[in-house]
């Protein structure tokens, strides 16, 4: 079964630098403008850069997501296997991946990457 799934809400379709703003916005199904403001604003609160995991982990904790560390060295192509239901944000080394119902969104196939940590959303 494929698991990747292409998506870039970007309204310009840049894929570097905005990899928080573009998985939160995947995960949350808001535009991207409004995540965007949204993660500024929470760190503009926090005197922290929005990218910050601090802020955004604020933010998603805001939204009613837990930090959960991965309980064993696992890809985003395994993580989502074994996740066949639930929305996710996924941590990786230098990136972000939003994923649900067993797919991942992004705009390169991520799955061979291993995920450190993720946000799950409390049902």
């Amino acid at each position: 079964m494929e698991r990747f799934e292409y998506c870039n809400p970007n309204p310009k379709r840049k894929s570097v630098g905005d990899c928080v703003i573009r998985a939160l916005s995947i995960a949350l199904d808001k535009p991207w403008g409004e995540t965007y403001m949204e993660i500024c604003a929470q760190g503009f609160k926090m005197a922290d850069m929005p990218t910050a995991n601090r802020v955004w982990g604020r933010y998603l904790r805001d939204k009613g997501f837990e930090r959960k560390t991965a309980e064993s060295e696992v890809t985003v192509g395994e993580f989502c296997e074994e996740h066949e239901e639930g929305t996710f944000i996924l941590g990786l080394d230098g990136h972000v991946v939003a994923a649900f119902d067993g797919h991942y969104f992004d705009t390169w196939d991520s799955g061979d990457e291993t995920v450190l940590y993720y946000w799950a959303l409390s049902q």
